[in-house]
């Protein structure tokens, strides 16, 4: 196989559900909806941690966060070993570029430290703000650079002008790079903020999106008892109301957010096609992780592992050589995402990656309708009291064709759905007495699936004795 370009999209916080060829009626997504016609959409995709960086930290390197040693947002250092996949690529004879975000380590009060990388164009925006000194953040210096403030633009009736938004400056920057005379082929992965709060849409954006037209959240009165019992477990805590109407405003705000994503991806791909490297460029459109945008009653993220804040959109376009117009209802993990963009590259999958490369998916040489039996989510202390007010919790979902278990550890809580008649989780099981052999069932499954999958032992063996 021609060894493409890879253009690999991957916005901050963006749930499942918010593309419009995928079933959702109110969001304005033409240009990714014509990725998902021409392409794979793979539509059980998990992260491996509901939060940033540990859901970055896996897919950049092939290992489960616990595994790898780095479950926390704030982080001081990154591990030694494995080496990241974009390194690896570049090493493989790809030219890599990242654009936006990155934060495998923190950027918190300080620029975020470079690490060995492998990105030869490495252009850093953590989030749209002008928190960083001058050098160190290239979207804020290039807004400076047009004479605008960041901040009087945020704090604005009209929000930040789109022509000085942060996905606005990371396509200029995509264009760019994209319309250079490269000689090899190479990788791009453009990762911006939006949609992740705060929920702050340019006006322009804001007033194509009336609240009082949005669904508004996936909540029943169940979902009370069970958020409660919960209270415990850390999670970002609510500073809005939670009737309906306020979470609709909040709905349209986001949707917003990801219709001026839509509008700056046409360009991107725009420039593909003019440059004529639309044929030989793999399209990737994906999110770190969802939110809840209120469903249960809650908005952002934190320890919790329902679909909208697990389960984040996969899409595959490479016409004339990937399936066009394909629906993968198989269950995959962010970290088959990194094996396949090592695959696709002619890179070797390293013996020690626990991903699983989905070409033979993308090809039409395996069905979609099963890839893997189970899927596995963590949440070890991953966010700051500062933002929880919590006491650093731990947990861990598994997820099979039909159930989800989550086990909220040394708290003796857990939630158990069946996602066949429960698809948006009200109806928690975990004392059903009906459902406890599958209770324990599961448990086992979940037990015995961190323990192969996230112990370290040790150096390799070299000897048998």
């Amino acid at each position: 196989m021609t060894r493409p370009n890879i253009l690999w999209y991957c916005t901050d916080q963006q749930r499942f559900d918010t593309i419009g060829a995928l079933g959702n009626a109110y969001v304005k997504t033409p240009v990714v909806d014509s990725l998902v016609e021409e392409g794979v959409a793979f539509t059980h995709a998990y992260c491996q941690s509901p939060i940033c960086t540990p859901s970055r930290a896996s897919f950049m390197s092939g290992l489960y966060p616990s595994r790898l040693h780095n479950t926390r947002n704030g982080n001081d250092t990154f591990p030694d070993w494995p080496p990241l996949i974009s390194r690896l690529i570049a090493e493989s004879g790809y030219l890599c570029g990242l654009i936006g975000k990155f934060h495998l380590v923190s950027a918190g009060h300080r620029a975020e430290p470079r690490l060995d990388d492998g990105f030869t164009l490495w252009l850093h925006s953590h989030a749209p703000r002008d928190d960083w000194p001058a050098g160190t953040h290239d979207y804020a210096d290039w807004v400076r650079a047009q004479g605008k403030s960041l901040d009087d633009m945020r704090n604005s009736k009209e929000g930040v002008d789109p022509e000085y938004h942060q996905t606005k400056w990371a396509s200029d920057r995509a264009i760019e790079f994209i319309e250079q005379d490269h000689q090899q082929p190479w990788l791009l992965n453009i990762n911006i903020y939006d949609p992740h709060p705060p929920f702050i849409p340019p006006e322009k954006y804001a007033n194509m999106f009336d609240p009082a037209a949005m669904p508004g959240p996936h909540f029943e009165e169940s979902d009370k008892a069970t958020q409660e019992l919960l209270s415990q477990v850390d999670f970002q805590p609510v500073t809005i109301s939670t009737e309906t109407s306020e979470l609709q405003k909040i709905q349209a705000l986001y949707y917003a957010m990801i219709a001026q994503i839509d509008d700056q991806f046409a360009r991107i791909l725009n420039a593909l096609e003019l440059t004529g490297q639309r044929d030989n460029t793999v399209i990737i459109f994906t999110s770190d992780h969802g939110e809840t945008l209120g469903d249960h009653g809650l908005v952002q993220k934190g320890c919790r592992f329902y679909e909208g804040l697990v389960r984040v959109p996969l899409i595959f376009s490479w016409p004339g050589h990937f399936m066009a117009n394909q629906r993968a209802t198989g269950l995959v993990e962010l970290l088959d995402l990194s094996a396949t963009l090592l695959d696709l590259t002619g890179t070797p999958i390293p013996d020690y990656h626990q991903g699983q490369s989905l070409l033979p998916v993308l090809t039409g040489e395996q069905t979609g309708a099963q890839i893997r039996d189970s899927v596995r989510c963590e949440y070890f202390d991953a966010l700051d009291p500062f933002f929880t007010g919590g006491d650093g919790s731990f947990a861990t979902m598994y997820r099979d064709d039909r159930y989800k278990l989550s086990l909220y550890h040394n708290k003796d809580l857990g939630e158990l759905y069946d996602l066949q008649t429960d698809p948006w989780e009200h109806n928690n099981l975990w004392d059903d007495p009906e459902h406890q052999a599958a209770k324990q069932q599961l448990i086992l499954k979940s037990f015995n699936s961190h323990v192969v999958l996230t112990t370290d032992v040790g150096s390799k063996r070299i000897a048998p004795m």
